[in-house]
């Protein structure tokens, strides 16, 4: 075996290695689909008052229809407050906010306005700004584009209120615009397949589960002991998450507490938002790896371990795997190994078409023939979207470290 070879069957170790744990992530996550769903509801024997922050930069566009999703949750009107962060916004959404409380005056809704001064300091800045004007004893976070179903508040509260070990419970988001176009389409997959069915494996086989930006819940107390969100991160959401594990808190996930949110349209703003993720990710990775070293974290080891080995491993297993492929099929390198590559492609191609599909299953209106089509079509292009993006972000981070640039927060672009 010549070294080209090794490096290449290195690649594909790597690569099925993390396919198997994504497998094992999902079928656990199906069969936790499946137990809750089967459940009956947990009820409420007191409803707890709850703060809802809704941090928002230029949301003209959707924050009405965010407000007033909010206003109609199925939850007592007396017992939750719905605190707006309009957060140094140059557009119109300091009026529509004003004609929103006009119209709902009897309402507990509340608008902070802030200014260049105080605010415009990213999603972070904007939540520790209304969490200090906050009076819930749990507090629950929306993003700005979000129109939650009517029974996901209860849901979240009636988790929480049933288990003392929960620092935080979370539900899912789903694409709102789905069918807008095919980025569109790809993403809505992808949420299903590899954040909400990986995060419900998580849950089944070690009681872990990662903060999303949106619909969660989580106790007052413990923010006051962690002292509210990080300014300095992007991926404020993973970074809680990690300071929550390091506590012994146990971080749940509810799958029938549902959001729809507005996903990116266009590739540059999707391009900007996946870079601010990557960039957000690899902070929390480096910020928390002494946590790997310490017998007080072992919660928060698995999911180091997670992202570790997909932005590094995994990013540098493929980058390589499709770099010999094209070397070998150029004639510039010879590869003894090229027929067991192409074999372990194309059963990593159905292995990856048999994951999504059952993840579908769980989702009312996704299995659709079409949807066959658009996840073999995105194995091929979206997948490597992702990586030049993961690499991007990487190089990006390494700049910023490099010449001491301060980490900038990008507001994806509503439609």
């Amino acid at each position: 075996m010549n070294n080209v070879d090794l490096l290449g069957l290195i690649a594909l170790i790597c690569i099925w290695a993390l396919l198997m744990v994504n497998q094992v992530l999902v079928v656990a996550g199906y069969l936790y689909y499946i137990k809750v769903t089967r459940s009956p509801a947990k009820a409420l024997v007191r409803y707890p008052y709850i703060s809802v922050l809704v941090p928002a930069h230029n949301e003209a566009k959707v924050i009405v229809k965010t407000v007033e999703s909010l206003l109609d949750l199925n939850y007592p009107d007396n017992r939750y407050e719905i605190i707006v962060i309009n957060d140094n916004s140059s557009d119109n959404s300091k009026e529509l906010l004003e004609e929103i409380q006009k119209r709902y005056k009897n309402r507990a809704l509340k608008v902070i306005n802030t200014d260049k001064v105080t605010g415009g300091k990213g999603k972070s800045n904007a939540l520790n700004i209304g969490y200090k004007q906050s009076a819930g004893e749990y507090i629950v976070v929306y993003d700005a584009d979000n129109t939650p179903e009517r029974d996901a508040l209860m849901y979240l509260v009636a988790e929480i209120e049933n288990d003392d070990e929960l620092a935080v419970v979370i539900g899912k988001f789903r694409t709102r615009n789905r069918d807008v176009n095919l980025l569109t389409r790809f993403i809505n997959i992808e949420t299903l397949s590899f954040q909400w069915m990986a995060q419900a494996g998580r849950w089944q086989l070690f009681n872990l589960c990662t903060i999303p930006g949106t619909n969660f819940i989580i106790r007052r107390e413990v923010i006051d002991k962690i002292g509210g969100w990080d300014i300095h991160a992007v991926a404020e959401d993973t970074e809680l998450s990690f300071r929550i594990y390091a506590m012994g808190y146990k971080i749940k996930f509810m799958p029938l507490s549902v959001t729809w949110e507005q996903e990116p349209q266009t590739l540059k703003v999707w391009f900007k938002q996946r870079t601010r993720w990557v960039k957000g990710n690899i902070y929390v990775l480096i910020k928390h790896l002494p946590s790997l070293f310490s017998a007080k974290s072992q919660r928060m080891k698995f999911d180091m371990l997670y992202f570790f080995s997909i932005y590094f491993i995994l990013l540098g297993a493929l980058i390589i795997s499709d770099a010999l492929f094209l070397l070998n099929a150029l004639g510039l390198i010879t590869m003894t190994l090229a027929s067991l590559s192409i074999l372990l492609w194309m059963m990593a191609i159905f292995l990856f078409t048999i994951t999504v599909f059952i993840t579908l299953t769980t989702e009312k209106g996704e299995m659709r023939v079409s949807n066959l089509f658009v996840t073999l079509l995105m194995y091929f292009t979206y997948c490597k979207l992702w990586m030049v993006v993961a690499a991007y972000g990487l190089v990006q981070y390494l700049i910023d470290i490099v010449f001491k640039r301060k980490t900038r927060w990008y507001k994806t672009e509503r439609f």
